[in-house]
């Protein structure tokens, strides 16, 4: 005869079917702990412990002095045009904001901030000696207040400077423009995507847990000589983030 499961499971599993079907929809606070201790008729840890499970599968988002949220699954697809689309925004929406209108999704970068650094792996990458000195801008793309990427992306010192990008705060319109008005505009790019399990610090921001894979994007930005201008690395919440790559010529 099988071992009946913990009685936190049990909850789990009563909370999540809600969650499925709808019955608790994205955004909403789950019942206070005292209302989950009288509905189950269990203690304040067999709730807590069937909350966390919610929490490890990417669920619910437990928010200091708010409550713990229904997490918002909608996938935000970034499209293969999502440049075409900040261009044509005449300088109002970078790539992922204007991606994430055409959806009808409310997409804002925010929590900017820029330090130099010197990594000799990372200007291995972008053509430079290892002691040279880089700027790091640290960035985070949110969707209706819930972080779906963070963003690293490094520049040459020089190339940072001459395009304001060594200073704190957002930069409308995108980083490309900003480069090419400064005189190194980005003509091509690499740009390699792979999956792993997240950090405990990633899956606490993204609101995936420890169960839910995250998706990396790494893109190195060059201009018309060749010269790398730029290195952005993208953590992205794997149930969140769809790459689409649209009209592709075939041979």
């Amino acid at each position: 005869m099988p071992k009946p499961q913990p009685r936190y499971r049990d909850i789990a599993d009563t909370l999540r079917g809600q969650i499925e079907r709808g019955e608790l929809p994205p955004g909403e606070l789950l019942p206070h702990t005292t209302n989950l201790m009288e509905t189950f008729s269990a203690s304040k840890q067999t709730v807590r412990s069937a909350v966390d499970v919610l929490v490890q599968e990417g669920l619910v988002v437990a928010r200091r002095r708010y409550g713990t949220v229904v997490r918002d699954r909608r996938p935000v697809r970034i499209p293969l045009s999502r440049y075409k689309g900040s261009a044509n925004s005449d300088g109002r929406l970078g790539p992922f904001e204007a991606a994430c209108e055409a959806q009808g999704l409310r997409g804002v970068m925010k929590h900017v901030s820029v330090e130099p650094v010197r990594d000799p792996d990372v200007a291995a990458l972008l053509g430079l000696p290892s002691e040279d000195d880089l700027v790091c801008r640290r960035r985070e793309a949110l969707v209706e207040d819930q972080v779906v990427q963070i963003q690293h992306a490094w520049y040459p010192l020089d190339v940072a400077q001459a395009a304001g990008l060594d200073q704190n705060g957002k930069i409308d319109g995108g980083i490309y423009p900003r480069l090419a008005s400064a005189g190194y505009a980005a003509v091509e790019a690499d740009e390699r995507v792979s999956a792993r399990m997240p950090t405990k610090e990633e899956g606490a921001l993204l609101g995936t847990g420890a169960a839910l894979p995250v998706l990396t994007v790494e893109r190195i930005s060059r201009g018309d000589s060749g010269r790398p201008l730029e290195l952005l690395r993208v953590v992205a919440a794997g149930d969140r983030m769809e790459l689409t790559y649209e009209a592709l010529p075939l041979p």
